[in-house]
């Protein structure tokens, strides 16, 4: 089997050493060079070809951004960013993640290098993860869909969607909700993202979207029109209190390993909506999502998984599709409107 073959780039001659003997640590992976700057990251990727880019972000002569926008329209790969876990961290991150990048490790602000060592586990499997993911040129990207029409045709108030991401879900989560109309069915979702980082999704989204973006609150009323994002680190729930759909966001410890966990969201909604939900599960890696799902599709809602050919990596879809989770599976441009067809039957009160 052919190693995964890297080339880091950050400014910092002592995070470049750091980053090497990590990732140089596991046998499926070889560091080929590590660059200071993008200027000689460029000619080193003509030389070395590697597999997987580690990008920092905050560099001189030219910033992360910058050289990876380059990247994507020039030489397509998989790219890791690298972002200081503070709040413009997560925005750059995520401008990062729209604009083509597979997956991003949040770094602590403070005790940069002994911060690092803690996160080997992670920046390894990342990477990992990285060398299979699907990665499209900007420019053959197609044109935004057309906003679907008016939901009025069906009771929005007693319908629910939820949804399930992880690595692309930025990139897809902003594709699917900005093509809901403004009285759309209320959406709950479950991203895999950092408790600093989802304010900044979720208010990206709002200002994107005819749907109300927002971080949900616990014991917050779920209302048609709106999506509610569960918050970095807190798990998300569907409840009723008499007639009303109600959030629940608590702490409670990981389960599929995340917190917040599909899972745990897909269960609630099935407990809760039954029939009257429909469950989507999107690209990401890892198989949380799919025990939940299957839980819902056996509770009467219509379950969709993203297709392999649409998602970045298609793990927790697969999985979803070999328990039997999901009914059928799209192209994430056709999932909307098959989500709204949906909506229109099959839905009974509870």
């Amino acid at each position: 089997m052919t190693a995964i073959r890297v080339l880091i780039v950050d400014d910092s001659a002592f995070v470049r050493k750091v980053l090497t003997e990590m990732l140089s640590s596991d046998p499926a992976i070889e560091v080929v060079g590590a660059a200071p700057n993008p200027l000689i990251a460029r000619d080193m990727i003509k030389t070395l070809n590697p597999d997987v880019l580690t990008l920092d972000i905050e560099m001189p002569q030219m910033d992360g951004l910058s050289f990876l926008e380059k990247i994507m329209a020039l030489r397509p790969m998989p790219v890791v960013m690298i972002s200081s876990l503070t709040q413009k961290g997560a925005e750059t991150a995520l401008k990062a993640l729209e604009m083509g990048a597979v997956d991003y490790v949040a770094k602590p602000a403070i005790g940069l290098v002994g911060g690092l060592s803690t996160l080997a586990e992670e920046i390894v499997a990342k990477v990992k993860m990285a060398a299979s993911a699907k990665v499209r040129p900007r420019a053959a990207e197609k044109p935004q869909a057309a906003r679907l029409p008016s939901a009025a045709s069906f009771n929005s108030s007693e319908k629910i969607i939820a949804v399930g991401a992880s690595t692309g879900g930025v990139e897809a989560l902003q594709e699917f909700l900005t093509a809901f109309p403004p009285d759309a069915p209320a959406i709950l979702i479950t991203q895999h993202m950092p408790a600093m980082f989802t304010a900044s999704f979720a208010n990206r989204l709002d200002h994107c979207c005819a749907v109300g973006v927002s971080q949900a609150r616990d014991g917050e009323r779920v209302l048609p029109g709106h999506a509610y994002i569960a918050p970095g680190g807190y798990h998300l729930e569907l409840t009723r209190s008499g007639a009303n759909y109600m959030c629940r966001v608590h702490e409670q410890p990981l389960v599929s390993g995340h917190r917040p966990s599909v899972d745990v969201l897909f269960r609630s909604v099935a407990k809760a909506a039954g029939a009257n939900a429909i469950g989507v599960i999107l690209t990401g890696m890892g198989r949380d999502g799919a025990a939940g799902l299957l839980e819902m599709r056996q509770a009467g809602a219509p379950t969709i998984g993203q297709d392999e050919a649409t998602c970045v990596v298609y793990g927790m879809p697969k999985a979803a599709r070999e328990c039997g989770a999901t009914e059928v599976e799209l192209p994430l441009g056709k999932i909307p409107a098959e989500v709204l067809h949906n909506c229109r039957g099959r839905g009974v009160r509870v």
